[in-house]
């Protein structure tokens, strides 16, 4: 037995424990002691390349460490698989910044070259991330560690589209898509994000070409006025009733357009009336597809005007409205501009604004794929925690356009297509992840023994990015769902409701919690907080309470080290001793009601239960209280109530409960000690 002595100290332990832990080899299912024949399978939801860990890895990778610690201790065959993805315009994005700094472009080095530099930069900082879930106590099985463009990844990659491509689900198609200016590739819906700006709402008159008047329309980007081919009114709208139909003169162009109706306009919004501009709106562009309306194409893949003639060629998008607008008071057409604000789209990567535009892209066809999906969650094949995400999610799906998985990027998977450069969206190589890392196409051993898995916990941001698209690929290639379960996890924000970011100074490092507090503390002190809502405001005082919480349970055990000689001895006389049978009472309810509530992803319920028991109810009543007596059974009670206490509360705080339990000399692990 070796003596508990002194405060807890996490750096002296967390190292030290990690490392037996992987030299026991127990992450890695085959390698398990005793017959396991139930399986509890999950993939790790694979970070980027380019990515550290944050708050939100740290509280996700928590929460999927507890389930596979308890599943383990459980009897279980446990997999959790590791691996990271290669986040094609991510990756790209971070190399090119790191080429500037040289003075050089990726177009200066060329495609190969380039890409040589991404795979030695992935070298050096690919695995990082990895490395620091190690630190937080994350029980992988790192022998099995894939990546997103492992050559037999790339395999499976090609396979898919392949097999999309013979079923007729591919197509390549002339679409509005949401083109990044400097990223210099179409973006989905999905990789957007929105910022609140202020801008102007300009009120500019579209004069009838009989001479009759005008009609008024509102916009807040008049540059792309040049590019019109309608203006559009609803329908029902009495004040544009009769004039549907009519031929207007296109301001400062001096083309002929129409007046369409279309119940896609707003009444409400501005004058009723709004300009169609098909090449650079997706609404735009649907409205000229019911009408049989011409695209004219007017600002091009560098954000600069096309198509227009020599007074506005070439101008960047700024410059143009500028000079539009200039132009329209010159001729007396622009009625009035206010003060306006509103969301506009940015490239998720690099906060450029987005450029809706006309081009020419590959599409996956979604109807037949999304009833695969909505089929299956309706039937409860996958369930959804909180249960609120299953309307979401099916929602998503009925209403899901053609996906555009073509990117105009060199980092990623290359579009098996001759005479194509472009390569594909990233979430279509994650979309496969459940099957492909378990060696898909490939008839494996791992593919036949652990899919599909058992469960996947994730941020709401990447519900349809990923979650809702792994349902359908699931579905389509494997011919069942890829898991069982869905937990969307709350998402962790500054104490002040602002969204956690480096940038804005509102970000936090848990490597630096994990250092100050220890990775126990920040375990715990983040799951303290989980109770299934949509955010987390984090407070570091949690965080503080997880390292006095430690410190604790360890003075807990040193006291009772100090009574008994080991944790065996007569604790099966303890359930018929008179003055204990209260306390054990209340130990076995404890341990169902924490055993339910992980049953049922209930994270912080459990916490609270195990903190509020193990401080209030072991420490300051029944301890207090066995000082009194100095009888063999109150020392068995105490030694048998620690034993549970460290059994339950090992998978929420690893490294300190596997340290108490290996210093009363126990042969097997705390790791792998039945429940």
């Amino acid at each position: 037995m070796k003596e508990i002595a002194g405060a807890y100290e996490p750096k002296a332990v967390e190292d030290k424990i990690y490392r037996q832990w992987l030299e026991s080899g127990f992450f890695t299912p085959e390698k398990l002691p005793g017959k396991r024949t139930k399986k509890f399978v999950v993939m790790i939801a694979p970070p980027n390349i380019t990515g550290s860990l944050h708050m939100g890895h740290a509280l996700e990778n928590t929460i999927t460490d507890i389930l596979v610690r308890y599943k383990r201790m459980h009897g279980y065959k446990t997999l959790w698989l590791p691996g990271t993805d290669h986040a094609g315009i991510a990756t790209q994005n971070v190399v090119e910044k790191d080429l500037k700094k040289q003075g050089l472009s990726r177009h200066q080095l060329g495609r190969e070259k380039f890409l040589e530099k991404i795979w030695q930069w992935r070298e050096q900082y690919g695995e990082t991330i990895l490395n620091q879930l190690k630190r937080l106590g994350c029980s992988l099985d790192w022998s099995r560690t894939r990546f997103t463009m492992d050559e037999k990844y790339q395999v499976a990659v090609r396979t898919a589209f392949e097999h999309y491509q013979k079923k007729g689900l591919i197509y390549q198609g002339e679409r509005v898509i949401n083109w990044c200016v400097k990223c210099q590739t179409a973006l989905s819906d999905l990789e957007l994000e929105y910022a609140e700006e202020k801008s102007k709402l300009w009120h500019i008159k579209y004069p009838f070409k009989d001479g009759s008047g005008s009609v008024m329309v509102a916009t807040t980007r008049p540059e792309t006025m040049l590019g019109d081919t309608a203006v559009a009114v609803n329908p029902k709208d009495p004040r544009y009733k009769n004039l549907i139909g009519k031929i207007l003169i296109l301001p400062i162009v001096e083309r002929e357009i129409p007046v369409v109706a279309d119940f896609a306009v707003d009444k409400e919004f501005g004058t009723g009336a709004v300009k169609v501009t098909p090449a650079h709106d997706a609404t735009d562009s649907a409205i000229a597809e019911r009408a049989g309306l011409p695209y004219r194409k007017v600002i091009n893949e560098i954000g600069k005007i096309i198509n227009v003639g020599p007074d506005f060629d070439s101008l960047k998008i700024a410059e143009a409205r500028e000079k539009v607008v200039a132009k329209l008071t010159e001729l007396n057409l622009l009625e009035k501009e206010e003060e306006f604000t509103h969301n506009v789209a940015k490239c998720y990567r690099c906060n450029t604004t987005v450029e809706p535009m006309l081009s020419k892209q590959w599409f996956v066809k979604m109807k037949p794929l999304a009833e695969k999906a909505i089929k299956a969650i309706e039937k409860g094949e996958v369930k959804y925690t909180p249960a609120r995400w299953k309307k979401i999610s099916l929602d998503w799906l009925r209403e899901v356009k053609d996906w555009c998985v073509s990117r105009q990027i060199w980092w990623g998977h290359k579009i098996p297509i001759e005479g194509s450069e472009d390569t594909f969206d990233t979430w279509f190589s994650s979309a496969l992840w459940p099957f492909a890392a378990l060696g898909w196409p490939e008839k494996t051993s791992d593919l036949k023994n652990y899919y599909s898995t058992s469960l996947i916990t994730s941020a709401r941001d990447i519900l349809h990015l990923w979650i809702s698209r792994m349902v359908f690929s699931g579905l389509e290639f494997m011919g069942k769902p890829p898991f069982k379960d869905v937990i969307i996890h709350s998402t962790v924000q500054a104490l002040d409701g602002r969204r956690m970011s480096k940038s804005l100074g509102t970000g936090i490092d848990p490597l630096v919690l994990i250092e100050k507090y220890g990775a126990d503390a920040t375990r715990f002190g983040l799951i303290f907080q989980e109770f299934g809502g949509q955010e987390i405001r984090f407070n570091e005082q949690n965080i503080l309470m997880g390292k006095k919480f430690a410190n604790k349970l360890w003075n807990i055990s040193r006291f009772v080290q100090l009574k008994t000689q080991s944790l065996g001895g007569e604790a099966s006389k303890s359930e018929k001793l008179t003055e204990n049978k209260k306390f054990m009472k209340a130990l076995a309810e404890t341990k169902k009601a924490v055993e339910k509530n992980l049953n049922a992803y209930k994270f912080g319920e459990a916490a609270h239960l195990l903190y509020d028991f193990i401080w209030h109810e072991f420490a300051d009543k029944f301890i207090e209280d066995s000082k009194k007596r100095e009888d063999a059974e109150t020392t068995a009670v105490l030694a048998q109530g620690l034993r549970e206490i460290l059994k339950m509360l090992h998978p929420f705080m690893p490294f300190v409960t596997e340290e108490i339990w290996q210093s009363f000399g126990e042969k097997e692990m705390l790791l792998v000690e039945k429940w």
